[in-house]
């Protein structure tokens, strides 16, 4: 099933910002939940019971799952604190930049945070084979489905055969936009 190219809505380039930004604090929103309870769970670990015969490479796994969670929550939360504080400035269309960078760069510590939970988690039931394989299907799977898959929708990687040719007479996808 091939991506669909978006038909225009006849909206203004104020009102197409205004949507735009919409769409995207609310998807931050939703990452925003997912990664705030990855890391307090996190967080809780080093005080669980049994968390001081993590032996060292867990304990470097834990760390960075500790950091990425905690930069994913970083730039999920900033477009939202970034809005509050520009309010009413008139540069929503800096905003909507910056809120598409931090929403991808949360999306790759998230990624990343994931990756490496799930491989101390698995590491430590059922043993360090186990926990790396998880953790490998975990960054392939969201890397192709994050990253990778969107890309090649967009024509920026991989063959320009995937993507369908925008309808005649389409908006030109913004810059640097969702």
């Amino acid at each position: 099933m091939g991506d669909l190219v978006e038909p225009p809505r006849g909206e203004n380039p104020k009102e197409r910002v205004d949507r735009e930004l919409g769409e995207l604090l609310q998807g931050l929103r939703v990452a925003s939940t997912g990664v705030q309870v990855l890391f307090a769970f996190l967080l809780t670990l080093p005080f669980s019971a049994g968390f001081e015969k993590v032996d060292q490479a867990a304990r470097w796994m834990f760390y960075v799952a500790v950091i990425a969670a905690a930069t994913a929550s970083i730039c999920f939360i900033a477009p939202a604190t970034q809005h509050r504080i520009l309010f009413r400035s008139g540069r929503k269309e800096l905003m909507l930049r910056r809120a598409n960078r931090l929403g991808v760069i949360g999306g790759i510590a998230l990624a990343v945070a994931m990756t490496f939970s799930t491989g101390l988690v698995v590491e430590a039931l059922a043993g360090g084979l186990p926990g790396t394989i998880v953790a490998a299907a975990v960054a392939g799977l969201s890397g192709w489905l994050w990253f990778v898959q969107p890309l090649r929708s967009r024509g920026i990687i991989g063959a320009e055969g995937d993507v369908p040719p925008p309808p005649e007479g389409a908006d030109p996808p913004p810059a640097e936009s969702t």
